[in-house]
């Protein structure tokens, strides 16, 4: 029988939501073993002096839990 879990997730890129997406995907691998997907909830551009200056991504990862 597997279980799975889920851990929520903020990343950001200077140069778009997918890639701010890779970015956190990829941090979180670092630590957590076996993640099999994401689910974006939400997308934020971050803004400075009028300009979009950043992409952030808040996302759940899910990943099954060792035996």
């Amino acid at each position: 029988m597997s279980v799975a879990k889920h851990i929520e997730l903020t990343a950001d890129s200077p140069d778009s939501f997918e890639e701010a997406i890779k970015n956190g995907v990829a941090k979180a691998g670092e630590t957590v073993d076996g993640i099999t997907a994401v689910w974006v909830q939400g997308q934020q551009a971050l803004i400075e002096d009028g300009q979009v200056a950043s992409f952030r991504v808040q996302m759940k990862a899910t990943f099954v839990l060792k035996d």
